[in-house]
């Protein structure tokens, strides 16, 4: 397997992981039945969560030879879909000075972790 299709792979399982975890945390915003259910919640959503981060980090961290770049990437993946899950989600505008800073910073992250 290449370099760049463990890259790709590697940055699927975080988006995954990300998403995964998003939703672990936000359910009980959306839906009551997840409101009193913590522990429901940590078994549905954190196992597969957990996975998803722990290939994530193999096939990045072989891809870039870099543990560093494989912690820069997953939490600015995770930085780059936050604001979009939450605005789809749960309505709340990801279009502050604050928050579109950080996204863009995020995306240069990654372009930095991977171009550079």
């Amino acid at each position: 397997m290449t370099d760049n299709h463990k890259m790709a792979i590697g940055v699927a399982m975080f988006v995954s992981g990300q998403v995964l975890g998003w939703f672990q945390l936000n359910s009980q915003l959306m839906w009551e039945w997840w409101s009193e259910k913590p522990f429901t919640s940590a078994l549905v959503f954190g196992i597969p969560t957990s996975v998803c981060f722990w290939f994530g980090w193999k096939f990045l961290s072989d891809s870039m030879g870099s543990v560093w770049s494989a912690r820069f990437i997953g939490s600015c993946i995770g930085l780059l879909l936050f604001p979009v899950l939450t605005w789809y989600f749960l309505n709340e505008s990801m279009l502050t000075f604050k928050t579109m800073s950080c996204f863009f910073l995020s995306i240069a992250i990654i372009l930095i972790q991977v171009f550079a």
